[in-house]
C-alpha cells in the first residue's frame, strides 16, 4: 500500500511539473486580443469541480493503465474578449481556444486550435458557436464543452490578457516572424487600434520577410484575419507566435524567465498555482512543441450562415473529426467515439442541414 501511495505521489508530482512547464511556454503566453486591466495582485486562481467537467466514463478508462490517453496531460488555453478583470470569470467569449496536449514521458507538446465559431453543444444541450460557452459559464463550462464534444479529459486551464502577451514578448527581446505582403497591409492597422486602447506608442512594420517583432507588433500580427484563410489563418498565426515564443524562451536564462513571469502574472486566470510555476520554471529545455493544427480538421469542415446564429464553422461529421483528433494527439489509430459524441454529431447534422442545402 505504501509503495502504491509513493507511486501515486510521483505521478502527481510529474503531472504538476508538466503543468507548470506548459503554463510557462504556452498557456501563459496564449494570445488574447481585447483589453484586460493589469493588476499587481498575482494570478486569479480558479478551483474547478472535476465532477461537473463532463469527462465521459469511456475517456476515464483510456487514462488508466494501458489506455491510449495514459501519460498525457491536456490543458485548455482561453483568449477572452474581457474588458475588465471581472469578465475574466464569465460574460466574455473565448475568441481564442486551444488545447495543449503534453506527453508526460517525452515532453512533446501538440497544439490544436478549436475555431471560435465551431458549432457545438455548449454544455447545456444548446448548440451554437463554441466561443460563447465561456460567456455563459466561465472556464468551467468552456472546459465541459470541450470534454463533451471532443471526448477529452481536460481539468486545467489558463487565460491571460494580451497586455501580458506584449510584456512576455518584449521581456524575451521579441520574436522572429515571417511577414508576407498581405499581412503587411494589415499589421499596422491592428497596432494602431491596440495602441489606442493601451494608450501607448507603436513602431510601424515596414518590410516583409523574417524579422524580429516586438510585443505590440506580434500581438497585432496575431489579430490579422483579412487575408486568405480568414479566421483559420488567424488561428494558425496564433500558434505560430506561441512557437516563436517557445524558441525565444529556450534561449533565455532563469532570471529572465522569472522576470517575464512576474511582469505578466497579474493578467493570468488559471487553475494552476503560481508558486508551482515559479518553483519549476527552470525546466523549459525539457519540452518542445512538435505539431499544431486546428479543429474541425480542414478536410472535414464547412461554413454556413445559420440565420440568427450567424456564420458558423460546421464539423461536417463530428465523429470523424473526433477520431482524427485522437489520432493526432494520442496516436490512437483505432479510436471509437463515445455514444454521447455520436448523439451530438447527429444533432449538429440536423441543425445545419437546412443551411447547407441552400
Amino acid at each position: 500500500m505504501e509503495t502504491k501511495r509513493k507511486a501515486g505521489a510521483g505521478r502527481k508530482a510529474k503531472y504538476i511539473l508538466f503543468a507548470v512547464e506548459i503554463v510557462v511556454i504556452v498557456a501563459m503566453l496564449v494570445v488574447l486580443f481585447l483589453v484586460m486591466n493589469k493588476t499587481s495582485e498575482g494570478p486569479k486562481v480558479a478551483t474547478l469541480n472535476p465532477k461537473v467537467l463532463e469527462i465521459h466514463e469511456e475517456v476515464q478508462q483510456l487514462k488508466e493503465e494501458g489506455g491510449t490517453m495514459q501519460g498525457y496531460m491536456n490543458v485548455a488555453l482561453f483568449g477572452l474578449d474581457a474588458k475588465s478583470d471581472n469578465e475574466l470569470f464569465m460574460n466574455s467569449r473565448s475568441d481564442t481556444t486551444m488545447i495543449a496536449s503534453i506527453n508526460l514521458d517525452t515532453g512533446d507538446i501538440k497544439l490544436v486550435s478549436v475555431y471560435r465559431d465551431t458549432y457545438l453543444n455548449l454544455g447545456t444541450d444548446y448548440y451554437w458557436k463554441c466561443n460563447s460557452a465561456y460567456s455563459y459559464g466561465g472556464a468551467e463550462q468552456a472546459i465541459k464543452m470541450l470534454n463533451m464534444n471532443l471526448d477529452m479529459d481536460i481539468t486545467d486551464f489558463v487565460a491571460v490578457g494580451y497586455k501580458g502577451l506584449i510584456h512576455v514578448i518584449d521581456g524575451l527581446g521579441g520574436v522572429y516572424i515571417e511577414v508576407d505582403s498581405e499581412e503587411l497591409k494589415h499589421i499596422n492597422n491592428y497596432q494602431i487600434s491596440i495602441a489606442a486602447v493601451l494608450k501607448c506608442d507603436y513602431v510601424p512594420v515596414t518590410e516583409t520577410g523574417l524579422q524580429l517583432l516586438n510585443g505590440l507588433q506580434a500581438t497585432a500580427y496575431c489579430r490579422i484575419r483579412q487575408t486568405k484563410g480568414d479566421d483559420f489563418k488567424r488561428a494558425a498565426r496564433q500558434r505560430e507566435v506561441i512557437m516563436a515564443i517557445e524558441e525565444q524562451a529556450k534561449k533565455a536564462d532563469l532570471a529572465t524567465l522569472t522576470q517575464v513571469f512576474n511582469d505578466c502574472i497579474g493578467d493570468v486566470y488559471t487553475s494552476i498555482d503560481s508558486e508551482d510555476i515559479l518553483a519549476l520554471i527552470g525546466n523549459i529545455a525539457n519540452y518542445r512543441i512538435v505539431e499544431e493544427d486546428g479543429f474541425p480538421q480542414s478536410s472535414m469542415r464547412t461554413t454556413a450562415r445559420m440565420g440568427a446564429k450567424g456564420d458558423c464553422v460546421i464539423p461536417v461529421d463530428l465523429e470523424s473529426n473526433v477520431v482524427w483528433l485522437h489520432q493526432f494527439l494520442f496516436g490512437d489509430e483505432d479510436y471509437k467515439v463515445t455514444d454521447s459524441v455520436k448523439k451530438y454529431g447527429e444533432q449538429i447534422k440536423a441543425d445545419t442541414a437546412p443551411y447547407l442545402s441552400k
